[in-house]
């Protein structure tokens, strides 16, 4: 599989709350993160396709954390990568 990556990906895991009108609001935790976007642990049968705009929120780090949006953009046995949407 050919690497198509721009950002160098970070190992980090924290808690992120991931919304969608499909599945309402799920606690997850990720695997690692870059500058354009994230791995998050989840099963991805239980989450929305490929394609779709989720928006997430990254828990436990400061007291009133920003909401962001995220495509998701692939799947994996592990879980899905997402990648931030700049507006």
């Amino acid at each position: 599989m050919q690497n198509n990556r721009q950002h160098p990906r970070n190992p980090f895991e924290v808690r992120v709350k991931i919304s969608h009108p499909a599945i309402g609001e799920k606690i997850v935790k990720t695997r690692d993160i870059s500058e354009g976007g994230l791995f998050i642990v989840a099963e991805p049968t239980e989450m929305p396709p490929i394609g779709e705009i989720v928006t997430g929120q990254i828990l436990g780090m400061m007291e009133d954390p920003p909401i962001v949006k995220m495509k998701i953009v692939r799947t994996e046995e592990q879980g899905l990568g997402l990648q931030f949407v700049r507006e």
